[in-house]
């Protein structure tokens, strides 16, 4: 299976698929990443790994992409035989270009148990709410802001103590495990 990735920042959930698929447990063949930030680590690390890396230029819009230039990355995925796009860090909201050229093919991983405390830094979110545990989703991407039918969930207890950084770390392992487990899915063929 062809896989796609989107991602923004430094790309390490990008990292922990790579791993996975070194190793010999996920059988995916990342073949497209593209970045909508031009010096994005996830872009730098797809070109230490021999992935062709593209940079998403959007003059026009901060929180989304314009149809046409949504269309342009639905075409070089096409181009690309990408089978399931995912999303790794990807801080734009996606329409319909991408979601209807790849529905139920194209998945997200948030930082909480959704639907609790979507959108950005979802960790600190909880922190304020005083919450016992939160965690990590993987889940369907849908036109809106973290609302995709879940996947699947992975728990983090909220500790004495915790600060935005801690919580977010310890978040991230669970997100490192979950996310290429959900991949391993779709290529064994037990979803979508």
């Amino acid at each position: 299976m062809k896989i796609g990735v989107l991602g923004s920042g430094k790309g390490s959930n990008f990292r922990a698929i790579l791993t996975e698929i070194e190793v010999g447990r996920l059988d995916v063949e990342p073949v497209a990443v593209f970045s909508d930030v031009e010096g994005a680590g996830i872009l730098e690390l797809a070109r230490a790994s021999g992935i062709p890396a593209h940079v998403i230029r959007e003059p026009r819009f901060r929180t989304k992409l314009s149809p046409e230039v949504e269309s342009d990355v639905v075409r070089r995925l096409r181009h690309s035989g990408v089978d399931l796009v995912v999303l790794a860090g990807y801080m734009r909201m996606v329409k319909a270009p991408l979601l209807e050229a790849f529905p139920r093919h194209l998945i997200n991983i948030h930082p909480s148990l959704l639907p609790a405390f979507p959108g950005l830094e979802a960790w600190r979110q909880a922190l304020e709410a005083g919450v016992e545990k939160t965690g990590c989703t993987v889940h369907y991407v849908d036109a809106g802001m973290d609302t995709g039918e879940i996947i699947a969930q992975a728990e983090v207890p909220v500790l004495p103590g915790d600060t935005a950084a801690s919580l977010h770390a310890r978040i991230q392992v669970e997100e490192h495990k979950l996310y290429p487990s959900v991949v391993a899915r779709f290529a064994a063929g037990e979803l979508p």
